[in-house]
């Protein structure tokens, strides 16, 4: 059975379900795999314009499945689990590197690695029961995943190592406060579907640059690395036909 469903919706909207609710969508080896083979489906598709991703049941995902994937580290080298946690960081880094926007649609849980998969997407959209936790240090455990720049991005140091360090869960409503999600949604999907909706209707040559402008400005923290940029992506966007429009009603 599978554990990962990919749609194609209208307008190039594309929906990838973590579709393992009895486990409450945690995520081992298999529904790794098989993120990391809907992520390429999406990369590879011309078509594909926003993704959105949401888990099935009443969790987005509850994290890691901790036997899988640490159960042999008690008798391994460092270097040995080292090795496999950076294969196991892969899907996160498959849904970020995608060049379309993305959003999750965080219906509930979104724990440890399941945290990790809400903040590699661009934007999050909360539902009333969802939270972002990152448990690591209640199981004794380094935050990984991306986990400690994801949260330095979205809250500043400070507050991110608040909660890095008391492993405290962020509830949908001071998660939206605190900038790290929209909402709440009664309907995180809904809502999400309705966001993407939106932002496919941005050319979608466009949209991938916006993208790429913004994860420049965060990655370089540099004003003219930033202007570099997008003095390019602005240069080839100048002869689109509905920016020519625009042109042509202050000419008259």
């Amino acid at each position: 059975m599978a554990l990962v469903r990919l749609e194609a919706r209208d307008s190039g909207v594309r929906v990838v379900t973590l579709d393992d609710p009895a486990r409450r969508n945690a995520m081992g080896d298999e529904l790794g795999a098989e993120l990391l083979d809907a992520c390429a489906a999406v990369a590879g598709d011309p078509d594909a314009r926003v993704l959105v991703l949401t888990g099935a049941g009443d969790a987005f995902c509850a994290g890691a499945d901790l036997p899988q994937l640490f159960g042999p580290a008690a008798d391994a080298p460092v270097t040995e689990t080292h090795a496999r946690l950076q294969r196991y960081y892969r899907p996160f880094f498959a849904v970020r590197d995608l060049a379309i926007p993305t959003v999750a649609a965080v219906n509930g849980p979104a724990i440890g690695a399941g945290l990790n998969l809400a903040m590699a997407c661009d934007l999050r959209v909360a539902g009333p029961g969802a939270t972002f936790a990152a448990t690591f240090t209640r199981i004794g455990l380094h935050p990984g995943g991306g986990c400690t720049w994801f949260l330095v991005q979205a809250l500043g140091a400070s507050r991110a190592l608040r909660v890095l360090l008391l492993g405290e869960a962020i509830r949908a409503d001071r998660a939206v406060a605190w900038g790290v999600a929209e909402g709440p949604e009664d309907d995180p999907l809904a809502a999400a579907l309705e966001l993407a909706g939106r932002i496919a209707e941005v050319d979608p040559s466009l949209a991938r640059h916006v993208k790429a402008g913004v994860e420049v400005a965060v990655r370089s923290g540099d004003l003219r690395a930033t202007l570099e940029y997008e003095s390019w992506a602005q240069a080839a966007s100048a002869s689109s036909p509905l920016l020519q429009e625009w042109v042509a009603r202050f000419r008259t």
